[in-house]
């Protein structure tokens, strides 16, 4: 097995869309580290964040953030250190197209 740290996915959801972050690879496993939220408006803005085990159709259940509000230029920084297998899939969302989200953590490949 080898282990990569990395960027997991960097992403800036047009308004009020649910989008894909990053979607653990076939025969891997990922562990993160940190998700950060960052609002690039002068207006607040609205997040959420949810995981999809295998990559399940979206479910109120899968949701670690609904909703959570960011003020104006504000970031929130989230030390998860989620265990994903692979097909796993994180999905954000904001309600003005105005955040950028960022994942960071290690792959690890399966031989």
């Amino acid at each position: 097995m080898a282990d990569v740290l990395k960027v997991l996915g960097q992403v800036k959801p047009a308004s009020t869309t649910l989008t894909t972050l990053y979607t653990v690879p076939a025969t891997g496993q990922t562990t993160t580290s940190s998700l950060v939220a960052c609002n690039t408006h002068s207006g607040n803005s609205s997040i959420r964040v949810s995981v999809a085990v295998n990559g399940a159709a979206d479910d109120l259940k899968q949701y670690i953030y609904y909703d959570h509000q960011l003020s104006a230029k504000e970031s929130h920084v989230a030390v998860l250190g989620m265990t994903l297998n692979e097909g796993d899939v994180v999905r954000v969302y904001s309600d003005n197209g105005n955040v950028a989200f960022n994942l960071f953590g290690v792959e690890t490949m399966r031989d």
